[in-house]
């Protein structure tokens, strides 16, 4: 078993090194920039079936437990210079999560398809303009239970009041 560094996976951190965690050796557990975090650092525990996001803000610390299935993807976004960086995409900006930054081509685009296929996730580039996917609609817990005609009632008219003919016969025509 190889021994992991907490900040770039299993290379050594360095001022040269930059991020490139390895695919195979999941669950990997790293720091990353967070600019709204306390410290503007935050801890991240990936693993292949579910990703653990550590972070405090305003001294309130927290855990988000966050599926892998709910990402969007694996996506290769371009730096200012000639680097790339590939970042497991969610429709939250703010749980997108760094993967690996490389100015190597070949480099990039086999560790792309890696995360990919261990995730087993899409490929997205920045020209992918995917929409937030619309809110789930909460479950009424009644529904469930109830058949929903029952549910359904209808208002009585207090107004008008049917009129009752007390003692009288009531008259049948036969044929």
């Amino acid at each position: 078993m190889r021994r992991q560094t907490a900040t770039s996976g299993i290379n050594p951190a360095g001022s040269s090194r930059s991020l490139r965690l390895d695919p195979l050796s999941l669950p990997l557990s790293f720091h990353a920039h967070d600019t709204r975090a306390d410290g503007g650092v935050r801890r991240i525990e990936l693993h292949r079936e579910r990703v653990v996001l550590h972070r405090a803000v305003q001294g309130m610390r927290m855990a988000i437990n966050v599926r892998v299935s709910d990402f969007l993807g694996v996506a290769l976004r371009g730096l200012d210079d000639d680097a790339q960086m590939l970042v497991l995409a969610h429709r939250d900006p703010s749980l997108n999560i760094p993967l690996c930054v490389s100015s190597d081509d070949e480099e990039i685009a086999s560790a792309w398809q890696m995360w990919s296929d261990i995730f087993a996730l899409p490929l997205l580039t920045e020209d992918d303009d995917r929409e937030p996917a619309a809110r789930r609609r909460r479950h009424n817990a009644i529904r469930a239970r109830r058949p929903k005609f029952l549910v359904r009632r209808r208002l009585g008219n207090l107004t008008t009041t049917e009129t009752v003919h007390r003692d009288e016969r009531e008259i049948i025509a036969r044929d």
